[in-house]
């Protein structure tokens, strides 16, 4: 099966970027994150002469969901959203007022995500990761070696925890223990700024680095919690034995 092809259209006031991810044999694809531009979103897709199956969110601030409505309403594609996302998803036309923005009320969600979900466009299949931290209910979408991570992580940094639903302790542990468990090589698209790696990130984040030895696996990088009693404590992640805690065999 060929490898599924990612579109990012980077859009609107806050330079937010939207992805269309497809099936290229079939011509079935779905769109991620549709922020205000939704004439460009639906001009790529005829451009392509691909059929929108899904609208996929990873979280419900106004710049990921301002053009759920249009696209919906031109397609008529079922919309899936985590529940805990679901008073921000509501509350859209009172964010755009913050920034001194109209925006109309986005559609009641069709479908609802959660954690483990397996989630597919054409023969292409995503497992649902529930990261939250920058939201409640902030999802990451990952497969064929792609993760899709919203707010979660950007390059060189993280999504901020300032607004409502946020918690920088919960964000660090949704990076730490699900983000950094995909493989080194996973590409990150973020729904700000380039694109990156697991790998790249684990290394050289400055919020949420792991140094190997001292908090990460020294065989897989993954996170790893020394205990305070006791030796050989095998990685969660992959099973490799370390010498992390109060001795060094």
């Amino acid at each position: 099966m060929e490898a599924p092809r990612v579109v990012a259209l980077t859009n609107g006031a806050f330079a937010e970027n939207c992805y269309l991810v497809a099936d290229p044999e079939r011509g079935d694809a779905i769109i991620i994150d549709p922020g205000e531009e939704a004439e460009l979103f639906l001009a790529r897709l005829r451009h392509e002469g691909w059929t929108l199956r899904a609208v996929w969110l990873t979280h419900a601030h106004l710049d990921h969901v301002a053009g759920v409505a249009a696209v919906k309403a031109a397609t008529g594609a079922p919309v899936y959203l985590h529940p805990a996302d679901r008073p921000l998803y509501d509350s859209v036309p009172a964010q755009a007022q913050l920034f001194g923005l109209r925006a109309e009320p986005p559609p009641p969600p069709d479908r609802d995500l959660a954690d483990g979900q397996s989630v597919s466009v054409g023969g292409c299949g995503f497992a649902v990761l529930h990261t939250p931290g920058h939201t409640a209910g902030g999802v990451t979408f990952a497969g064929h070696g792609l993760a899709f991570v919203g707010d979660a992580l950007f390059a060189g940094s993280i999504g901020r925890t300032d607004l409502v639903g946020g918690d920088t302790d919960t964000l660090l542990a949704s990076i730490r223990e699900k983000l950094y468990a995909l493989p080194n090589e996973t590409v990150v698209y973020s729904g700000h700024g380039p694109e990156t790696t697991i790998g790249a990130e684990k290394q050289s984040n400055p919020f949420a680095r792991l140094v190997p030895g001292i908090n990460a696996c020294l065989k897989c990088g993954a996170e790893v919690r020394p205990k305070p009693w006791g030796c050989k404590n095998p990685c969660a992640n992959c099973g490799f034995v370390y010498p992390l805690g109060d001795c060094s065999d």
